[in-house]
């Protein structure tokens, strides 16, 4: 599959599931490819077999032979086979084999013209109270009500996404606006964000960014976020980046960013 991902040009693979979609992009490519050698052999063929200088004259009867059905079946198979064999119960194992809350660390990413704001429930696992009178662009993008008990802990980043490693996440979308697309292409992750709704998708990445780095001799790179639907003019600019550490360092992060709360907030956490 290495070999595969890399004559594909594949981003490094950074999740625990996405091998099974690289498996299923192989496979595709492997049947795309029979069907073209299989149908531009057919078409060099035709030239050559009825050209003009051996068929002057037009034959109305046509050809008699039944290999086109034959084909057009072994099309119909290869296709069946791709979508019940490897795309269907691949999406059902997606749908339907979520991790519980309890197990996952479930964070909420919402999009908008154009960024990505991303808000962690805290200690307490509990998401705090929002309300659209508290929406400031600047100050408070999700308008989180920090008088909420719930909230006082809560985290909240911009177009920065933080998670442990080895653990499965799940990712809570939303859209403050219009059609975004959430897409992490290391981790195989791609689902649009629609106004309105709040749609699940889950992961668990197995490579830090630090290994990442390591892997690719690039001591800058960063996973990132893009958005993968035209969602307006500044499109091209809503850009977010993901950062994998390892279960210690997750938490070491997520201590201080609850220390900048408490010293920010004063008198709300007494």
């Amino acid at each position: 599959m290495n070999i595969m991902r890399n004559l594909l040009g594949l981003p490094a693979l950074a999740s625990a599931q996405g091998g099974q979609v690289d498996s299923l992009i192989g496979w595709t490519h492997v049947f795309m490819f029979i069907l073209f050698v299989g149908w531009g052999g057919f078409f060099a063929y035709c030239l050559v077999r009825f050209r003009r200088s051996r068929h002057q004259a037009a034959d109305y009867t046509g050809v008699k032979s039944h290999a086109s059905n034959y084909s057009e079946v072994a099309v119909a198979v290869i296709e069946a086979i791709l979508l019940f064999g490897f795309s269907i119960p691949l999406w059902a194992a997606r749908v339907d084999r979520v991790p519980s809350e309890s197990e996952a660390l479930v964070v909420q990413v919402t999009g908008e013209q154009f960024a990505w704001n991303v808000h962690y429930a805290g200690p307490d696992g509990v998401f705090g109270r929002t309300d659209i009178k508290l929406l400031d662009l600047q100050e408070n993008p999700l308008g989180l009500d920090r008088t909420d008990p719930a909230a006082k802990d809560d985290v909240t980043t911009l177009n920065q996404l933080y998670l442990p490693l080895n653990r499965p996440i799940i990712v809570k979308l939303r859209s403050k606006d219009v059609i975004h697309s959430f897409n992490l292409p290391e981790f195989r992750v791609k689902q649009d964000a629609i106004p309105g709704f709040t749609i699940p998708v889950w992961f668990t990445p197995n490579v830090t960014t630090a290994e990442m780095r390591t892997r690719t001799g690039n001591p800058e790179f960063q996973y990132e976020i893009a958005c993968a639907q035209l969602c307006g003019l500044g499109h091209y600019r809503m850009r977010g980046f993901v950062t994998v550490l390892d279960a210690g360092e997750f938490q070491k992060w997520m201590d201080a960013e609850e220390a900048k709360l408490k010293e920010q907030a004063g008198d709300i956490w007494r």
